[in-house]
């Protein structure tokens, strides 16, 4: 019997970021669930705030060379790898120059926002799926953590519906609190409307005047995973309208074992 395959997409990772409630999640379920025997693939940003030398990154020349358009620019994608210390595993990541060459991760030294994370977003997602598609390797589950990976639901839904390796995936999306704090702007709908997709996809991403991406993931999620402890009191409300199967919060314990039995059940409906 095949392995089954799990794609694990995050936004922060210890140790290559600092301590953070998706960072711990993000180093540690990976490779629980490549010792309970499943087949892994773990992708995030590479931030300048991660130290190349250190953690031994270096460059994937197979899979570096792509273009990926953002707002009619084009901005080459290079991806680079590293072994995640004290587990047999690979990381992959996605750099930019543009995007992620600053040592700082999502605001500069005053705590301000930068103004590009909307596209930095954009370009790390559709670079993520670029990049499954050039692995030829197709992921039975999509796992996101983070509001930085919060279009991949839609683009797997939509823009990428049609591509054959990501036919029989389920994606799961974990819910954290942080946000992009963000108003909702046609700009945005423009340039996340990657592909063929129009401004009205976006929508679901729309709350009153505000981007909630959280609320958009949701709609073009199979499974929904609680990953705050305390979620937010509008998440709480688009988490009861969520008709698809969810997870509540797992205490730091449980989560490992209540994850894999949850990625379990989700493949046996497949199977059914």
């Amino acid at each position: 019997m095949d392995k089954k395959k799990v794609l694990i997409v995050t936004q922060e990772m210890e140790p290559y970021t600092l301590a953070s409630e998706i960072a711990s999640i993000a180093r540690k379920l990976p490779q629980h669930i490549q010792e309970k025997g499943m087949e892994i693939r773990v992708l995030m940003p590479r931030y300048g705030t991660i130290n190349e030398r250190r953690h031994r990154l270096h460059e994937v020349v197979r899979l570096s060379g792509m273009n990926i358009i953002v707002d009619d620019d084009d901005f080459p994608l290079i991806i680079k790898v590293a072994s995640l210390p004290g587990a047999r595993m690979q990381v992959y990541f996605l750099d930019n120059e543009d995007f992620f060459k600053r040592k700082a991760i999502f605001e500069d030294a005053k705590g301000k926002p930068f103004e590009d994370n909307v596209d930095r977003m954009i370009f790390f997602c559709k670079g993520v799926i670029e990049t499954v598609k050039k692995f030829g390797w197709p992921p039975d589950i999509v796992h996101c953590h983070g509001w930085m990976t919060s279009l991949i639901p839609l683009y797997l839904k939509t823009a990428y519906k049609t591509e054959p390796l990501f036919q029989n995936s389920k994606v799961v999306y974990s819910l954290y609190n942080a946000d992009l704090d963000e108003k909702y702007t046609e700009e945005f709908a423009s340039k996340a409307s990657i592909n063929d997709l129009e401004p009205e996809d976006l929508i679901p991403y729309r709350h009153d005047e505000k981007i909630v991406l959280h609320k958009g993931a949701l709609a073009f999620s199979d499974a929904v995973i609680v990953g705050s402890e305390e979620l937010r009191d509008d998440l709480q409300g688009q988490l009861k309208e969520f008709k698809n199967p969810s997870l509540e919060f797992q205490q730091p314990e449980a989560y490992l074992s209540a994850y894999m039995e949850f990625y379990n059940s989700l493949l046996e409906q497949e199977v059914e």
